[in-house]
Parts: C-alpha cells; structure tokens; sequence
C-alpha cells in the first residue's frame, strides 16, 4: 500500500516542501529511506521505529520503502521524522487519513512517541504559506513561533499518537493563537543605557548620529575609557523593529538554533560580539549545512569588535564583502547559501599596544615602529569603510561623581526614530532604508551640496589625503547630521562635523 504526506526540509533560510511516500510490500522486513537523506534522516529509522511502538500502533514486519521527493536534492535535519512515521502507520493500513490531505508535518520524534522541537521552524512555516499550504502541524515547543505567522493553520502535538488521529479524524487539534507583535514589542527593557555613562558628550553624540544612518563606527581611546559601554548601550538607541525586521531576524536566529523558546520572535536588535580567538566559519557561517555565521546573527543590529587589532587579520578581512553588499555567501561542497548581513559594524581600539599614547597622565612606552605595526593589523580598504572614527579620551572624576543621570536611552532612540523614518520617507523608491546604504547614484540625488560646502570638502579631501570611497562616506554622514536638524539640505556645519569624525586616512 502506498501513502504520501508533506514534511519541509530548510535551503538556507528558505524551505521546500518535501513528498514523503511511504511503499510497504511484502518481503523480508528491509527499512530503506531514499532520496538523498543525510545522517540525521538515515537514523530516523530506529527513532521512528521506537516512536510507532510507543505510540499504541504496529511496526510493519515487511518492506518498507521511503522515497523523499524531490529525490536531487539533499535532505538535512530531523524535521522528516514526523511525516516519515504518519506515513508508515497510513500506509500500514492501520488508519486512514479523513482530513488535512493539504497539511504540512515537520517535527522529531523521541522513542517514546513524544514530538520534539526543531530549528528553523518559522522560515518553513513562512515558506509553507507562500507555497499555497493552508495548515501544519508542528512541535508544541515551537508553537510560540508559530504564533505570529497569519494566514497559515498552524497546530502544535506533543504525541505522534496527536498527529495520527486528528488526520484520522479521531481527535482534534486546537491551532496556535495568533499574538501581535507590536503588542508584545513595548515589553523590550535594555539592561545597558546611556544616562548612565558619565561624561563623554563627544562620544554621546557621534554615536546618535552613527545609529541614526546606521553607520559603521569605530572608538580609539585609552584602556577604561568607555569603549565597551558606549558600544553595549548602542542597542537600546537603535529604532525600534519593525515586524518585518523582526520576522526576518527570527529566521536566522530560528536556523541557527538560538531563539529562545519563551519568545518566539526577536524583539532586541542582536548585539553579537565574537571573541577574538573566533574561527572563519563561526563568523562567516558554514559547517556541513551552511549554518548562519555570527555575521548574520547581527543582521538588523550591531556587530561589535571590542580590540579590534586582537582579531586575525584574515578574519577581520571576511568583512569586507557584507560590509559593501550587505549579504554574504557562504559556498561549502554541499551547499552554496546566501544570508542576509545588514548590520552596523562597531569596532573598539587601544591608540597604541599600551594604550597610553596621547595620554595627559601616563606615559606611552611603546617605539613609533611598534604603533605602526599595531595601527596596521587593521587594513586601510577596511578603515576606509568605518563611516565615523572616534577618539574617546578618559573620563574625569568630577564626571563619574556626578549623581544626575544623563540623556536616558529613550529619549534619544525617539530621536532616531524620527530621523530613521525621514530616510524610509526619502528612500520609499529607492529599495534602502538608510543613509549609510546609499550608493553613488543615490548621493548624487540627495547629497547635493552648496559651492561653500563644495570649497570645503576640497580642501579636506586634500589636506586629509582622503579617498574616493572617504568623501563618499562623508556625504552620507553628512546627510545624517542634516536629518538630525530636519534640514532639507547639507549646510556647511553639518559637513564640518561630518569631517571631523572622519580624521586623517592612514
């Protein structure tokens, strides 16, 4: 007798639907899974052979023959156990499917017939719905994702013995509720915000004007400086997420297998800081699936690099590609996948390997040929992509004693909201969302400048021994300093502060 039942496997952060047909013949009792399956598929025989048993149902004692459909291309994850099974127990003969003959069934399974979570839930369960698929049923553990997914029937088991009998009409199965993402949003609290960095004006305000066109930006200043403060509170002054952001966030969260099981969704913007020992494939992605690496993990936040000389320069060198083009490819032998990496790359720096060059109160030890050698570890065609280079100076005592707090978090992201939303009005045609991800074409269009603000970035571009790529990377600051003040074009004072955060090209 032969069955057929829809499970989804994942590409990347896209699914496909997979056609699960089950043969059972008579002959010697040979379990055989076709189709290209990997490991984890291979070994679902023993788990759905457990699973079938504990379950109140019988294993058939004869051929059974799997195929998975579309049989050219690879099949990766424990997702299939679910289907694999109904689809032994139907094709048995031991029930007959009365309903959802259109539903998808991913999940895996445990021997005791329990239904377990899986990664990468939500881009199938997306997916699914794109393909046409009105309803699926899921593991209970990922019903929260499930949640925010409309016009998909998404039903979440805990038993295999569930699935069997509401497609058997035997039972029902009573679908995930629906939750509205900016209802459950507004419980967002950051543990680090800026009212309580103390001092740093300088350093306060390059960073709202870094966030507010998503800006690449990097802080050279002695040790206990801030640094690493003002680049953890960055999070809570970014512009709050859409549930566009949101949903596309949670899909790289969801493949890599780190969403936490309480939420369901990413509300916080990612804050990702990799240790400087952190391998190639751990922050580009790869492995043998091609997981999302810690560079698309800050997809839509914040990839901070505290000491950024410390990294290998190879690594450093990885950042290059997604910081021009947003994305990244990840190509291993069995998979070529394509991520998203839109993210705001912060980077951290001592001004010498002590850390006291330019210091008023210590003393740097350090040969110029030693500073040189630290200053290169970071290449120039990378330096020349960090939009705003900061010099955070140390911080006073008479700040730190201060006992009023300062300019909270909130009230700054408000501020950004308001720029953010200008540039999406600006952008609403143009396929970008900030001033950071402007393309010549696009300064051309909304870079304008006067003849005194052309005279004057004449002068730096010279002066400065500045790049092509340099006085690009001005306009666009520029562009969001004359945002901030509402202005509808770039005025002189808003290309001096732009420049000034620009610094001379090493």
């Amino acid at each position: 007798m032969l069955s057929k039942v829809t499970g989804y496997v994942l590409d990347g952060l896209s699914g496909y639907p997979v056609t699960v047909e089950v043969d059972t013949n008579s002959g010697l009792p040979v379990f055989d899974i076709v189709g290209l399956p990997d490991a984890a598929v291979k070994e679902s025989k023993e788990r759905v052979r457990s699973a079938i048993k504990n379950s109140g149902k019988s294993f058939p004692n004869h051929r059974i023959t799997v195929n998975l459909a579309p049989a050219d291309m690879r099949k990766e994850g424990v997702g299939l156990d679910l289907p694999i099974a109904v689809g032994i127990v139907v094709a048995s003969g031991q029930v007959a499917v009365k309903r959802g003959n259109d539903c998808v069934l991913i999940g895996e399974l445990s021997l005791d017939g329990s239904v377990r979570g899986i990664s990468g839930v939500l881009p199938i369960l997306i997916s699914a719905k794109e393909a046409g698929f009105k309803e699926a049923i899921i593991p209970k553990a990922n019903e929260k994702e499930a949640s925010f997914i409309e016009g998909l029937t998404v039903r979440p088991v805990e038993k295999l013995s569930d699935a069997i009998n509401f497609l058997s009409g035997t039972k029902d199965l009573f679908p995930v509720e629906k939750q509205n993402y900016f209802a459950t949003a507004k419980r967002v609290v950051y543990e680090n915000d800026l009212k309580f960095v103390k001092g740093q004006k300088l350093a306060r305000r390059a960073l709202e004007v870094a966030v507010s066109g998503n800006h690449n930006i990097i802080m050279t200043g002695p040790p206990g400086a801030g640094k690493t403060m003002l680049a953890k509170c960055i999070p809570s002054i970014m512009p709050d997420m859409d549930f566009e952001e949101a949903l596309e966030t949670t899909k790289i969260h969801s493949v890599a297998g780190i969403l936490a099981d309480d939420e369901g969704i990413v509300y916080k913007r990612p804050f990702m800081t990799p240790h400087h020992t952190a391998s190639r494939p751990s922050l580009v992605g790869g492995g043998s699936s091609s997981n999302p690496g810690i560079i698309s993990l800050a997809h839509n936040g914040v990839l901070f690099l505290d000491e950024m000389p410390e990294y290998p320069r190879s690594l450093l060198e990885c950042l290059r590609q997604p910081l021009e083009d947003r994305v990244i490819t990840v190509s291993r032998v069995k998979a070529n996948v394509k991520y998203p990496a839109s993210f705001m790359l912060v980077g951290s720096m001592n001004p010498c390997p002590c850390g006291n060059y330019g210091s008023k109160t210590a003393q740097c030890k350090c040969t110029p040929a030693m500073i040189q050698r630290y200053r290169s570890r970071i290449s120039g065609p990378l330096i020349d992509r960090m939009d705003i280079r900061l010099t955070v100076g140390s911080v006073q005592y008479s700040d730190l004693i201060e006992k009023a707090d300062g300019e909270s978090s909130e009230v700054v992201r408000q501020r950004v909201n308001r720029t953010r939303l200008i540039q999406r009005e600006r952008f609403r045609e143009e396929n970008i969302k900030t001033n950071a991800e402007m393309s010549e074409k696009h300064l051309k269009k909304y870079c304008s400048l006067s003849e005194s603000c052309e005279s004057i970035l004449r002068d730096s571009f010279e002066i400065l021994n500045m790049s092509a790529r340099a006085r690009s990377r001005i306009l666009k600051v520029a562009r969001t300093i004359a945002d901030m003040e509402m202005s509808r074009n770039i005025c002189e004072e808003h290309l001096i502060e732009a420049i000034s955060y620009r610094g001379q090209d090493d």
